[in-house]
């Protein structure tokens, strides 16, 4: 084993057995070099290794600290992390009242011995003509409708964004992302051996400007982009955007894997597949429009490109499960997801107004439509500390941190997944939140 990886696991061990606590602040790199007798890239190389398992983070001036609590190993790069507090604002999947009832119906079907043997067959890649037929409905906005048979499917979207972007990019390989992005991105981008290069955004989304700036710096081989409800921000880019955009990644000839998943809170817009359809793989799934435990992520890709990325779906084991496909197909012909859709968005802005009262006169970043907010802290709060104190009060809150992909860059701010915690745990733990703000741990 590397010199480097044996010291972050002494570490790691010392922060498992709390002889290093949340907040703690390590020593610095050259004088933590000089006491082991190490060279100062071993110690560098230790340091980012523990930023990369999520057990510490560096803060620009500040220093390196233990994180607020320590996530599941780095393994789990293809599911969220679990956490036993009581309200759990990391998690973040949408529910509407009578959820159950209104799936059960299609399923019923499915369990006749004869339909079920089918439904429990292996599924390829390219799912079934029923399937393509219903996704390609389903992802349809005006002005832009996915050909069915350049539809592909795996078990959830974030399988999908793997298996894109293992399609597209070699190790080694660079891809641009919004520099807060999906902390599940920077999983699969170790997993995958690929190096994200973090683009400036403002209030509009990603800067076209930044996409060309990091091509001229060494060639970008896809980019990787949130326009709609962006996570953890809530910013949708408006239609003028995109098509700057898409008319840079064109001129540029960059790969595009454009994440949809919250897309179905908002209001349609035309992804930019529409806009550069030969180079933009959209993804998106059925975890938030439906349920997490039983899914399917789906891909629309540029013709040319669908024999590539089935391929990467196979070898990577990323095949939706037949049964869940088959039922997804169902929900979406019956009805169901379109009920439920909108069960969600009014829910959504429900607690878009838990979040404005509770939280007035701090300043958080949302979307009405949103099901998440972005919460800048006011001083003196980092945000590991913050997230610690939020925990002994029994609310899990996502520090800013596993959002940065520039090392060392740390936003002092909160991610508030809405959507998980029932509504009277909801508005309890946000007046709790808004008191231990103000409070400033003192």
């Amino acid at each position: 084993m590397d010199a480097y990886r044996r010291i972050a696991d002494r570490i790691a061990d010392d922060i498992a057995a709390g002889r290093l606590r949340p907040g703690e602040r390590l020593p610095a790199q050259r004088r933590f070099a000089r006491r082991h007798g190490i060279a100062a890239s071993t110690a560098e190389r230790a340091y980012g290794e523990l930023v990369r398992r999520g057990l510490v983070v560096g803060e620009v001036g500040r220093g390196t600290f233990v994180r607020a609590a320590a996530e599941g190993p780095a393994g789990r790069a293809l599911i969220e992390p679990a956490t036993t507090a009581p309200v759990n604002l990391e998690l973040n999947y949408p529910s509407a009242p009578g959820q159950s009832e209104l799936l059960a119906p299609a399923l019923a079907p499915l369990l006749r011995p004869d339909v079920l043997a089918e439904a429990l067959r292996p599924g390829p890649a390219t799912g079934t003509a029923a399937a393509r037929a219903a996704v390609a409905g389903l992802l349809a906005t005006p002005g832009w409708r996915p050909d069915p048979e350049r539809l592909l499917f795996t078990g959830n979207a974030r399988q999908a964004i793997a298996a894109a972007l293992a399609s597209l990019v070699r190790p080694g390989g660079r891809v641009g992302v919004e520099e807060l992005t999906y902390p599940l991105v920077k999983e699969i981008a170790v997993r995958l051996g690929i190096r994200l290069v973090p683009l400036a955004t403002d209030a509009e989304g990603l800067r076209p400007e930044a996409v060309a700036a990091a091509h001229r710096t060494a060639p970008l081989s896809a980019l990787y982009v949130q326009p709609t409800l962006h996570n953890p921000t809530s910013v949708t880019s408006g239609p003028e955007r995109r098509r700057q955009l898409a008319h840079a990644v064109t001129e540029l000839h960059i790969p595009v894997v454009e994440d949809r998943i919250w897309s179905f809170l908002a209001d349609p817009a035309e992804p930019l597949a529409a806009h550069a359809p030969d180079l933009t793989h959209v993804v998106d799934g059925l975890s938030k429009r439906v349920a997490p435990g039983l899914t399917a992520g789906f891909l629309a890709v540029p013709a040319h490109r669908v024999q590539a990325v089935a391929d990467a779906v196979r070898s990577g084991g990323w095949s939706a499960g037949r049964f869940a496909l088959e039922a997804g197909v169902r929900w979406i012909e019956d009805g169901t997801v379109a009920r439920l859709v909108a069960a969600k968005r009014e829910e959504a802005a429900r607690r878009q107004r838990l979040v404005a009262g509770h939280l007035a006169g701090f300043r958080v970043r949302s979307d009405p439509r949103a099901c998440f907010a972005w919460w800048e802290l006011p001083a003196p709060w980092r945000a590991d500390t913050f997230t610690a104190a939020a925990a002994a009060h029994g609310i899990a809150v996502t520090p800013g941190p596993a959002f940065s992909v520039a090392p060392g860059r740390t936003q002092d701010a909160v991610r508030l997944g809405l959507a998980s915690a029932v509504g009277a745990d909801l508005e309890r733990a946000l007046g709790t939140l808004a008191v231990l703000a103000r409070d400033g741990g003192g």
